[in-house]
């Protein structure tokens, strides 16, 4: 027998101990925490590119499945259930994206005598078509929103109905979610074209390329609501999330419960979702989402995700709940572990998606090395989910994400305070990360009053994504704690820097006990600022390092008076105490290749050396950048489609090139009117950040 049995609450369960993991990352680490909890055995699936991977090390058993591109490895269903009966495993848990929401990889397992830790596959099924999701919620009198859902998928067809419904209209993947596959159409000029960029994400994220047309509601709120079911009839809600600050449509900032409503309203939503999972014959996690208007108070039924979410954490948090647990006990056949009226809402919770991408520049995916990174201390109050530990790749075959930083508190406003200091925290060095983004957006007012909608970051973008230089004193500190590194590398290896591109490499040797007068010029990485800095030693009447500093740049002139020291004692840290003209500052700092990274209350200040050397390279691909006659890849990308030819005459606003970076696409348009003079790659190419794609011959 695969499977052992044992009687729990008058029946007959399935006791499961060894559980295949159908998924990667963070959600995989998620479930092996809970597993080994249990005393479950787990089995790890992995890509070739994630044979070294975190989620692989820290399961017991681990299978390769295929090549790095999921459609070839983490998609092959096939390869999935070969390696849960070649490792004995008697269950499968899907996580979320990947294959957690396919109805017929649900229906394989069960056929393979395998227990598949999620709904049956024919409420994933009607859920996961959103057209007929909608028609059976409609029919159960749980409220929906305008839109067509039909079968019907010729495009002129579709845009006809978009003309009926009246702009702007969703463009939304029936078989979709994380936002792709959806595509806000502001007017009818723009249909045809965002039509095909929803279906062709669509089609390579789901295999499915149909789509629905619904209104779209401005300023809504994304309100959803996590219920949980079993198998003999019972079914309960944990209370709701709101999920409204997002950007492309992916959630970014997530709470719970959502602010703002009333003891009633919140009852009524549970409520209403309670009866949408009973219309499918739910078991196991789900999510019902709302779009919830704020000014009247309704809500309407948007989808019903049938499997675990990422930001199930918060849920926990205010409940004292592991929904792993119970999903993995729901499907060995036990009843839920509690009833309605004992499932409490305790304080309030908040989480912050860490993603590798760059929100200065339209939050585009930016895969790399985690070269340094330094977690926030973990609590009963704070949690860190992550699947990556220092060194490790995101790679731009898979999501972004990084981790997840769950905090709890007993009110929203302390809980805020708790998220902006644990961000501060969170420290990475390497690549680019939205986290001085996320500590903008808990200091934003309207946001600490609850104002919140969809449209939340695009509407106070200039606030939240504001450029501002740093005050001359964090360009002091950066200075010291650079000249302190370079005397304890001397110190410590007596010799060079290894590497000789590095900027430590091109220095003569010197001691800080010696005289010296030195010139650095530093540029920050977000504002573009430069700094030209002349430092003196000067130690008299102190007993450490003392400089005199003349920082200049185009602003203004600051001369000062600063010493220091670093402490290497803290694992993985590197702590500055700086003295500026009497005040005390600290920090944390990380220097990665020719990249000074300093962590303080405020977040990250990012200042790279510039060398006289390559200082004409750096203004030259500066100027290459700014020219608009070269189409460049704004990120490390996949060639998805080439819209023009040799020749072809192209307008402001043209679509040129769409490429695919991280399950997502990204289409470069025409910046002038051009011909087009030279095509430099194909569909299928793998290109870096600024690498030339196209050049065009203005004209005149």
């Amino acid at each position: 027998m695969r499977l052992s049995t044992q009687s729990i609450h008058g029946g007959t369960t399935k006791r499961i101990t060894k559980l295949l993991i159908a998924n990667r990352g963070e959600i995989a680490c998620r479930i092996i925490k809970t597993a080994r909890r249990l005393q479950i055995e787990t089995v790890a699936v992995y890509s070739d590119v994630d044979k070294h991977s975190m989620h692989v090390a820290m399961a017991d058993h681990a299978v390769c499945v295929g090549p790095a591109p999921s459609a070839h490895s983490y998609l092959l269903k096939d390869r999935i259930i070969n390696a849960a009966i070649k490792t004995n495993s008697q269950a499968i848990h899907p996580g979320y994206g990947f294959l957690s929401e396919n109805a017929s990889f649900a229906q394989y397992c069960l056929n393979s005598n395998l227990t598949f830790i999620g709904p049956p596959p024919n409420a994933i099924e009607s859920m996961g078509i959103k057209s007929k999701s909608k028609d059976i919620m409609s029919q159960a009198g749980v409220p929906v929103i305008e839109g067509y859902h039909g079968k019907e998928q010729d495009s002129d067809f579709l845009q006809s109905e978009a003309n009926k419904i009246g702009y702007p209209v969703m463009i939304k993947a029936i078989k979709g979610g994380g936002g792709k596959g959806m595509k806000i159409v502001l007017k009818e000029s723009e249909f045809f074209e965002s039509l095909l960029s929803a279906r062709r994400e669509s089609l390579s994220s789901f295999g499915d390329d149909s789509v629905l047309i619904e209104k779209y509601i401005q300023q809504p709120r994304h309100v959803e609501v996590q219920v949980f079911a079993d198998q003999h009839g019972n079914c309960v809600y944990l209370f709701e999330r709101d999920c409204s600050v997002q950007r492309r449509h992916q959630k970014v900032l997530e709470e719970a419960p959502a602010p703002g409503l009333s003891e009633s309203l919140r009852k009524h939503l549970g409520e209403t979702a309670v009866c949408a999972a009973k219309a499918v014959g739910y078991e196991g996690a789900g999510t019902v989402e709302f779009i919830f208007d704020s000014a009247t108070n309704m809500f309407y039924f948007m989808e019903m995700n049938t499997r675990l979410q990422v930001e199930h954490p918060v849920t926990e948090m205010i409940t004292g709940v592991d929904l792993v647990e119970w999903q993995i006990k729901v499907a060995e056949g036990n009843k839920l572990p509690l009833k309605q009226e004992e499932i409490q809402l305790n304080g309030h919770s908040l989480q912050a998606r860490i993603y590798a991408e760059e929100p200065f520049n339209n939050f585009l995916p930016a895969a790399g090395n985690l070269r340094y990174l330094n977690y926030p201390l973990t609590s009963n109050d704070v949690r860190v989910e992550t699947g990556v530990r220092q060194g490790d790749e995101v790679s731009v075959h898979y999501d972004p994400m990084i981790a997840k930083l769950v905090v709890w508190s007993e009110n929203r406003e302390d809980a805020f305070a708790k998220l902006k200091s644990n961000l501060s925290d969170f420290n990475i060095g390497g690549l680019s990360t939205n986290i001085q983004f996320l500590i903008s957006l808990c200091k934003h007012d309207e946001l600490l009053k609850g104002n919140v909608h969809t449209g939340f970051i695009e509407e106070h973008k200039s606030v939240l994504l504001a450029k501002t230089a740093p005050k001359s004193e964090l360009v002091s500190q950066a200075i010291i704690a650079l000249i302190l590194h370079e005397e304890n590398e001397m110190i410590t290896k007596n010799i060079k820097s290894k590497d000789p591109c590095s900027p430590f490499a091109t220095l003569t040797g010197f001691r800080v006990n010696h005289n010296f007068i030195r010139n650095i010029k530093l540029s920050h990485n977000l504002s573009g600022e430069t700094y030209d800095c002349t430092v003196e030693y000067d130690s008299v009447g102190s007993n450490e390092p003392t400089f005199k500093m003349n920082i200049k740049n185009k602003n203004a002139k600051e001369v000062s008076t600063v010493s220091g020291n670093l402490d290497l004692s803290q694992l993985n840290k590197t702590l500055l105490t700086c003295v500026l003209d009497n005040i005390v500052y600290k920090c944390n700092v990380a220097f990665v290749d020719s990249s000074i990274h300093m962590f303080n209350k405020d977040g990250l200040y990012d200042f790279t050396v510039i060398l006289p050397f390559n200082e004409n390279s750096i203004e030259a691909n500066e100027q290459d950048l700014s020219n608009s006659s070269l189409i460049l890849a704004p990120t490390q990308a996949t060639v998805e489609r080439i819209n023009i030819g040799i020749g072809d005459l192209v307008r402001v606003g043209d679509p040129i090139v769409v490429l695919t970076a991280m399950k997502m696409e990204h289409v470069i348009k025409a910046q002038i009117e051009a011909t087009v003079e030279e095509i430099l790659r194909k569909k299928g190419d793998s290109v870096r950040k600024g690498e030339l794609l196209v050049k065009l011959a203005p004209r005149n």
